[in-house]
């Protein structure tokens, strides 16, 4: 029996992930250089640390420079992109649909709390979530299970009683490993990654009818 729905964030709930990847290239090019898609989508669903585009962009041209304008640059690049972006289509029907069937809602995010809750709180979709994990809450984020455990732990399920929303592959993978139903979801920059292992495959949440998804995954 399915209690529990688990959303990724980024590239999930809202497209930050395509929005940021547009970002970089923009700057890329104006150095005259370029962020392969290949290269970016590695780091997508891990620590930001995972990769410095700032310092790969160096290292592509051959020269410094300055950190705090390329940072501000980028800022204001990405917020002007992703200031008129809502949810991902089917994220609020999901929302709406997993309260009507009783199911608990969570979320886990290698991103910061302060990132996650602002943004739901500008889509209107904060209330939703009884609980919401990033990573101010663990010492290891995706692919390392934790998010995830410590999600289904917080909603008081156990892991093979909720279904997991993924875009990325080092989600996937985390998902996986805490024992939760996984649902990927690529995009633009994630839908040519390898994903190793996953329940169900879609477009887009809107693909599927999440009391559909429920009656499949609690007959298996």
């Amino acid at each position: 029996m399915i209690k529990a729905i688990v959303f990724d964030f980024d590239g999930i709930i809202l497209d930050t992930e395509s929005c940021e990847y547009n970002v970089l290239q923009k700057i890329y090019k104006e150095h005259g250089a370029e962020l392969p898609l290949e290269v970016w989508g590695e780091c997508i669903g891990t620590h930001s640390d995972f990769f410095d585009a700032h310092e790969y962009l160096e290292k592509q041209i051959g020269k410094k420079l300055d950190r705090d304008t390329i940072k501000q640059q980028r800022l204001d690049i990405f917020q002007e992109l992703i200031k008129d972006k809502g949810p991902m289509p089917g994220v609020v029907e999901y929302l709406e649909a997993a309260q009507h069937l009783g199911l608990k809602i969570g979320l886990a995010s290698s991103s910061s709390y302060k990132w996650v809750s602002n943004h739901l709180k500008n889509l209107g979709i904060f209330d939703y979530f009884e609980c919401i994990k990033t990573s101010d809450d663990v010492e290891k984020v995706k692919p390392d299970p934790a998010l995830f455990s410590e999600a289904v732990k917080c909603l008081d399920v156990k892991p093979e009683e909720a279904v997991a929303f993924e875009d990325s592959a080092n989600g996937a993978k985390a998902a996986k490993k805490a024992g939760l139903h996984t649902v990927i979801i690529p995009n633009m920059v994630t839908r040519h990654l390898t994903f190793e292992e996953y329940d169900l495959r879609l477009e887009s949440l809107a693909e599927l009818k999440l009391n559909e998804m429920i009656v499949e995954f609690s007959s298996k």
